[in-house]
């Protein structure tokens, strides 16, 4: 890859991000950015680059901050192996931060090769005139209000923030890295230390085997307990719903995934040369892994039966999904002791965490915490406006069903700011229009 193509793909990606991106708010243009960058670079590997874009397209569909933040992180993470890729545990770690790391150095990449090769005529006015409007733009911008608008019309707050050069800027340099990373593939495969040696069945099967029986006695013992629910915690004297559930979801939670580090060790270390030694091994570890998902269900079910008596919330759906999430995990796990091949088991763990969280986006969280909340108040006339008050513009819909005072208690100071092109999002579109359609008063004094 030449020098002037690298310096015209960090220009076009940068430039096409200023223009592009809303920084203050999930907005369409955040996913148009990332088919820009993709389209520049072409060189990626189409499924991580999918669920990238996928990832940045949630903000234009739902407005939620937190959820936008996590989709966000993920589809730098995607991204960044759309340009690295990996197979390993230890590769994907590494490709998912690579082309931040390759922004770092890609300068003095940059600039060794326009020295080999040649800088383009251009190069040094272009770098000028970029410096002297940087200068003179946000000065003129300032001296006359009419073309401070016209700016502003192009660029989100030109000549009143520093917040496109930053854009430019970062993105610039992160194309200009992923076209470093192209150009210098990582080394695949490439995990620290030496070889593994093999560890005897004798080894590690007395303390697999003895977990395997813990949890077989545990989930036998607790059959009642697990998936009792609601009958469980009625009939059960000095039970609450608080101790059925919080005392036990968090155990299950660290025990399904401790237990998932065990399982990573023993198939990595154990030997399987002999017939026997793959017997035993699919043996215990499919074992161990079919009790756990039992525990992954009985998890799920606590956190249902709290949230069903007190309220869904962001925190609890938040940590049911990663819930979720393990148990898939686990079921790739058992695909994978099938054959004792693992080796595209990290790349599709990696993947079901990015669609699980692509899932919770379908769900739309606070859209469905507000419609759940809304039902617990039909039920039992208990209501949390307070927290629901709290909520994202994509609650706003659902909460327009509370009765009036309630109503306006929610949503008496909510104000949904109109959308630029760049910002373009559904969840506040049917804010918008959900309160247009409803009259609201101020909240009563107690």
């Amino acid at each position: 890859m030449s020098p002037t193509r690298v310096l015209l793909i960090g220009t076009a990606a940068g430039t096409g991000a200023a223009v592009l991106l809303p920084l203050d708010r999930p907005g369409l243009g955040w996913s148009l950015t990332a088919v820009l960058v993709f389209a520049l670079l072409r060189h990626v590997r189409p499924g991580w680059a999918a669920l990238s874009t996928a990832l940045f397209a949630v903000g234009a569909l739902t407005a939620s901050p937190w959820l936008f933040t996590l989709c966000a992180i993920a589809g730098c993470a995607a991204g960044s192996l759309a340009v690295a890729g990996g197979r390993s545990t230890f590769d994907l770690f590494v490709g998912a931060i690579a082309v931040p790391a390759a922004a770092l150095r890609a300068g003095p990449w940059l600039a060794r090769g326009l020295r080999a090769g040649g800088a383009p005529p251009l190069l040094r006015p272009a770098l000028v005139t970029a410096a002297l409007l940087l200068v003179f733009t946000p000065l003129l911008a300032s001296a006359d209000q009419a073309f401070a608008n016209l700016l502003t019309s192009v660029l989100p707050d030109a000549g009143t923030s520093l917040e496109p050069v930053a854009v430019f800027l970062a993105v610039g340099l992160g194309a200009v890295g992923a076209c470093c990373l192209i150009a210098l593939p990582l080394t695949p495969d490439d995990a620290p230390g030496g070889p593994v040696r093999p560890v005897a069945r004798r080894d590690w099967a007395l303390p697999v085997g003895a977990l395997v029986l813990l949890f077989a006695a545990f989930v036998a013992v607790q059959v009642g307990t697990l998936f009792g629910g609601d009958d469980h915690v009625l009939t059960t004297s000095g039970l609450t719903y608080a101790g059925h559930a919080r005392s036990g979801f968090w155990q299950l939670l660290v025990v399904t995934a401790l237990t998932l580090g065990v399982i990573a060790v023993a198939a990595g270390r154990a030997a399987r040369d002999e017939p026997g030694d793959r017997r035993v091994l699919r043996l215990l570890l499919g074992a161990l892994s079919a009790l756990t998902l039992v525990i992954v269900a009985s998890a799920l079910t606590r956190m249902w039966v709290y949230q069903q008596a007190y309220g869904f919330t962001v925190l609890r759906v938040l940590v049911s999904a990663c819930e979720l999430w393990l148990g898939v995990v686990y079921l790739l796990v058992l695909a994978a002791g099938v054959r004792l091949d693992g080796r595209w088991l990290p790349r599709a763990v990696l993947g079901a965490g990015f669609a699980t969280l692509l899932g919770l986006a379908a769900l739309n969280p606070d859209r469905f915490i507000a419609e759940r909340n809304v039902d617990r108040w039909r039920a039992t006339g208990e209501v949390d406006v307070t927290y629901l008050g709290r909520l994202s513009d994509d609650a706003v819909p659902a909460l327009t069903a509370l009765p009036d005072h309630l109503r306006g208690c929610v949503l008496w100071l909510r104000h949904v700011d109109e959308d630029g092109w760049r910002g373009w999002n559904l969840g506040r579109l049917r804010a918008r229009e959900a309160l247009r359609e409803v009259s609201l008063r101020p909240c009563a004094s107690p």
